[in-house]
């Protein structure tokens, strides 16, 4: 086993400390990584707060994680010592079923592993990237192309993914207008992916405070949604629309401002219900839909993606003892756009 240094939470109401964890040993198909950065998701906070439900603790979080490849085990193909490689939501699925055979381990019928708060292959509960090294079967490692700034590149492997899956999906592109609901972590990835697609994007924030920063990363129009024009200006304008704010919305009026047979999928993830009055979605043939994050094969495409157009998120870097402090900024909606943690700093 290996031990190395990580901040975890000891409770629910805990802040993060520093703690020392244990990895498994490197197994025939494992790939140990020196981990250089790991990004900070809002994921993470509602997960330790057990927002969405009851975890164990302590835990580490994080999965968002890019480094280096510092070990390899004796039948991994995939990797080598040295590689530039990342970490995202996942670390192992059943591979056997309908989903994870199509290449959406996100969708595993007998349930995928997350990459921390989820009971491993061993029966340990996994932790994640704010760490110094973690140990990940090779099938679940992407390839990290070496035009991305490696710091930069981390928060790809969740805000990037989990706003490229539903794009693909519902075919943003050429001809294609679509709305982003919420300028933060996810949004403004968002708006980067949905620019670089060829569609004609709009953001929906509550007020016009990033409206330039939200034209500069490609939106074509930006409107407030406190405004009470808006939402009459937009009735019927949009193909898809993208809502990744994790706080409760009015889903009857963002609804109303799809096209015939548009579509509203939801990647944020409220603690609170959402309703939802049935008979909007009949005007127009509307459909509400989820999605979570993407499959292995899609999160290379996606980092490919990126290379190729030089899309990368807008963060800030910090140091491990800056956690606390960043995880208020993140509930405060006091970053722009998203936190990166110096691995280093974990030492």
């Amino acid at each position: 086993m290996l031990t190395v240094n990580a901040y975890a939470a000891a409770s629910a109401t805990a802040p993060l400390e520093p703690v020392t964890i244990t990895r498994r040993d490197v197994g025939p198909k494992d790939v140990l990584i020196d981990i250089k950065y790991a990004g900070v998701c809002h994921s993470d906070i509602h997960t330790v707060r057990e927002d969405w439900g009851p975890v164990r603790h302590p835990l580490v979080v994080g999965h968002e994680i890019v480094g280096i490849v510092a070990e390899v085990g004796s039948e991994v193909t995939k990797h080598a010592v040295g590689d530039r490689v990342g970490v995202g939501c996942l670390v192992n699925s059943c591979r056997t079923c309908e989903n994870c055979l199509d290449g959406e381990e996100q969708y595993c019928l007998n349930g995928n592993v997350g990459t921390y708060g989820s009971v491993d292959r061993d029966g340990s509960i996994t932790q994640g990237g704010y760490s110094t090294h973690v140990v990940v079967d090779e099938d679940f490692v992407l390839r990290v192309p070496e035009s991305l700034d490696f710091a930069a590149a981390a928060p790809l492997l969740c805000a990037g993914i989990t706003t490229y899956s539903p794009l693909r999906h519902w075919n943003a592109g050429p001809g294609k207008k679509v709305a982003v609901v919420g300028m933060g972590g996810l949004g403004h990835m968002a708006i980067k992916l949905a620019h670089a697609m060829g569609a004609e994007v709009t953001v929906l924030s509550r007020t016009l405070s990033k409206k330039d920063d939200g034209l500069r990363l490609g939106a074509d129009h930006y409107y407030a949604t406190e405004d009470p024009e808006t939402f009459p200006a937009l009735a019927n304008g949009f193909d898809l629309i993208v809502n990744t704010v994790s706080a409760p919305i009015d889903l009857d009026a963002h609804l109303k401002l799809l096209r015939r047979n548009g579509t509203m999928v939801n990647v944020g993830a409220p603690a609170e219900p959402l309703p939802l009055r049935v008979f909007s979605l009949f005007g127009n043939r509307r459909s509400f839909a989820g999605s979570g994050i993407g499959g292995i094969r899609e999160t290379q495409e996606m980092l490919d993606f990126c290379a190729e157009h030089g899309i990368l998120p807008e963060t800030e870097l910090i140091e491990a003892s800056q956690i606390n402090d960043a995880w208020k900024r993140v509930l405060d909606s006091d970053v722009r756009y998203r936190f990166v943690i110096d691995a280093a700093t974990f030492a």
